[in-house]
C-alpha cells in the first residue's frame, strides 16, 4: 500500500513536467485543470482498488500471470491480453512492483489519455460551449465518472484509452507529433487491432473528403500509410475474430458476433441481443444500461451517465447536422467514423452490461468530440450573423 501511495506522488511529480512542456506548446493548457483532473481520477483508481478487493477482477490476473511465470518477457510479446503482460512484465519481475503499484501505473496511463483527450478537444475547439443550463461541456465531458472508474486500474482499459487519444492528438499535425502519434498507434494496434482498423480507415475517410485544403501528395502519403499498416497487420486483425483463415469474411463475421453473443448473454449481467434489429444494438451498446435495466449499484450510477449521453446525443438530432457533417473538417470525420465502425462491430458481440459498461470507454469521447464541435460551430454561425447584423447597422446609420 505504501509503494503505490509513493508512486502516486512521484507519479504527480512527473506529471508536472509533462505539463510544462505541453503549456510550452499550447497557450491554452490549464495546469490547474488538469491537476484537479489528477486527483479525481485517483480517487476512481481508489475506488476500483476497493471493489477489486471484495470482487472478481481481471486486474488480479494481469497482476499474477508475469508475477508467477517463469517465462522470458519476450515470450508475452504479441497482441490484445498478453501484450498487457508484456507491458507489465519489467515492471513486476525487474523493478519488482507490487499490485498497488501495478494499480497506479495503469491508472497514470489512464490519467494521461484524459490529458491528451484535453489537448485533442481544446487544440481543435476554441469556443467554450455550456450545456444543461450553465455546465461547461467540456468540464462535463472530463469528468464524467464512469469513463475515469474503467480507466483508473490494472488492465486494457488505461492503456488503449491513452493510446487512442494520443492518437487523436496527433493526428491533427502529425509531422509536429509523429513520436506521439507512433506510440499512441502502436498501443491500440497491439491492445484492440481491430479498433486500430477502425481508427485507420477514419483518419483515411477524414484526410480525403476533410473541409481543410490538403495537396494531393500528403492524401496519398497518408493512404499509403495506412493502407500500408493494415496489410501489414491484416493476420492479426482477423484473427481476432478467428477470420484470417475464412473463405467468405461477413459469414465468417456473423458466426463469430452470435457465438460470441451468446456466450456473453449467458453471464449474470447478460442480456439477449443476438435478435435484435440493428439500430437497438446500438442504443443498447451507446446507452444501456438504463435505470429499468440496471446491474446493481453499479449499474444505477451508470445509468445516470448514460442519460447524459442520450440527452447530449439528442443535440445532433438535427436537420442541420448532415449539411455540418459535409463540411466538417478531418477531425470530425475521422471521430465519426472510428466511433461509428468500433460501435457497428462491437455491437455485434457485446450482450453484456457489464463488459459494455468498460468497453464503450474506448470510443465514447469520439462521439462527445463531434458533438462538442457541432455546438461550437453552430454558436460561432450565431456570432458570425450577429457581428454582420451590427455591421450592417453601422454602415446603415452612417450612410444616413
Amino acid at each position: 500500500m505504501l509503494g503505490g501511495i509513493f508512486l502516486i506522488f512521484i507519479l504527480f511529480l512527473i506529471s508536472q513536467m509533462l505539463f510544462s512542456g505541453m503549456a510550452r506548446k499550447h497557450k491554452f493548457f490549464d495546469k490547474s485543470r488538469m491537476n484537479y483532473l489528477f486527483f479525481y481520477h485517483f480517487f476512481f483508481a481508489g475506488v476500483y482498488y476497493t471493489y477489486a478487493l471484495f470482487n472478481n477482477s481481471d486486474s488480479k490476473l494481469y497482476f499474477w500471470r508475469p508475477k508467477l511465470s517463469n517465462s522470458s518477457w519476450f515470450s508475452f510479446y504479441g497482441t490484445s491480453t498478453t501484450f498487457i503482460d508484456f507491458l507489465s512484465y519489467p515492471f513486476i519481475k525487474f523493478i519488482n512492483f507490487n499490485y498497488e503499484m501495478m494499480m497506479v501505473l495503469y491508472a497514470w496511463m489512464g490519467y494521461l489519455g484524459f490529458v491528451y483527450a484535453y489537448l485533442f478537444f481544446r487544440k481543435n475547439i476554441t469556443i467554450k460551449i455550456k450545456v444543461f443550463k450553465g455546465i461547461d461541456l467540456l468540464t462535463l465531458i472530463l469528468f464524467l465518472p464512469n469513463m475515469h472508474f474503467w480507466t483508473a486500474s490494472l488492465g486494457k482499459g488505461a492503456p488503449i484509452f491513452m493510446g487512442l487519444m494520443m492518437f487523436a492528438y496527433a493526428i491533427g499535425e502529425p509531422k509536429k507529433r509523429w513520436g506521439v502519434l507512433l506510440i499512441g498507434s502502436l498501443i491500440t494496434y497491439y491492445i484492440r487491432p481491430h479498433v486500430f482498423l477502425f481508427v485507420a480507415v477514419g483518419t483515411i475517410l477524414g484526410y480525403f473528403t476533410g473541409k481543410e485544403k490538403i495537396s494531393f501528395w500528403k492524401k496519398a502519403l497518408v493512404f499509403m500509410i495506412m493502407v500500408g499498416s493494415l496489410i501489414l497487420v491484416q493476420d492479426t486483425i482477423l484473427g481476432v475474430a478467428g477470420l484470417n483463415d475464412s473463405e467468405n469474411l461477413v459469414e465468417g463475421f456473423e458466426d463469430f458476433s452470435e457465438d460470441r453473443a451468446s456466450s456473453l448473454s449467458s453471464s449474470g449481467s447478460g442480456i439477449d441481443m443476438v435478435n435484435y434489429p440493428l439500430p437497438i444494438k446500438l442504443f443498447t451498446f451507446w446507452f444501456r444500461p438504463l435505470f429499468f435495466d440496471a446491474p446493481g449499484i453499479l449499474g444505477l450510477i451508470v445509468s445516470v451517465e448514460n442519460l447524459i449521453y442520450l440527452l447530449l446525443f439528442f443535440k445532433i438530432l438535427k436537420k442541420d447536422f448532415i449539411e455540418f457533417l459535409k463540411k466538417s473538417p478531418i477531425s470530425v470525420k475521422m471521430s465519426l467514423t472510428t466511433f461509428f465502425l468500433a460501435s457497428l462491430a462491437m455491437a455485434f458481440v457485446m450482450s453484456n452490461l457489464g463488459i459494455i459498461m468498460r468497453q464503450k470507454s474506448m470510443v465514447m469521447y469520439f462521439l462527445f468530440f463531434v458533438i462538442y464541435y457541432f455546438l461550437a460551430q453552430k454558436k460561432y454561425d450565431r456570432i458570425i450573423r450577429l457581428r454582420r447584423k451590427r455591421l450592417a447597422c453601422v454602415r446603415e446609420a452612417d450612410f444616413q
